[in-house]
Order: structure tokens, then sequence, then C-alpha cells
């Protein structure tokens, strides 16, 4: 789930949701307007799968838990590494 597997594409492991995930967060945005520019990038990929927004909020779960986001007041930004 978090990594590919044999059963689990690399398009779908939320580590590499996670990086479409910042890689859109380039300047902080709502997490409405993350999720359809998340969407709107990987429909510009081809041969990409369809993104679930559940799968998208366990990938931005992810990142907040290992502390490379920060969301406060409705708005999500990436943290800087040290």
């Amino acid at each position: 789930m978090i990594l590919p597997t044999k059963h689990l594409p690399q398009d779908r492991a939320l580590l590499w949701v996670g990086a479409e995930i910042l890689d859109q967060l380039k300047e902080p945005r709502s997490v409405s307007e993350l999720w359809e520019a998340v969407r709107e990038a990987r429909g510009k990929a081809p041969g990409s799968a369809p993104l679930p927004f559940d799968w998208f909020v366990l990938a931005l779960n992810l990142l907040y838990a290992i502390a490379a986001v920060d969301h406060s007041n409705g708005i999500v930004r990436r943290e800087a590494s040290e």
C-alpha cells in the first residue's frame, strides 16, 4: 500500500501519490485546490490510473505523518527539509 508491490502498481502506491502531491505544492494550497491540481496533472500523464479521493487523502495523511506537509487554517504547505 505504501510501496508498490507485485499486485499494486507504482502509480497507486502511497509514496508515488505523495510525490505527486508534493509536486503540486510549490505554493500553499487548500485541500480542494490541491486535489484538483493532482487530478489534473494525473489526467495529463499517459497510462496513469484515475486517483480516488480516499487514496489522495491517505497519501496526504502519510505526508503529514512524516512531517513533509503541514495543515493550518485550511491551507496545506510543504515543510522545509532540514
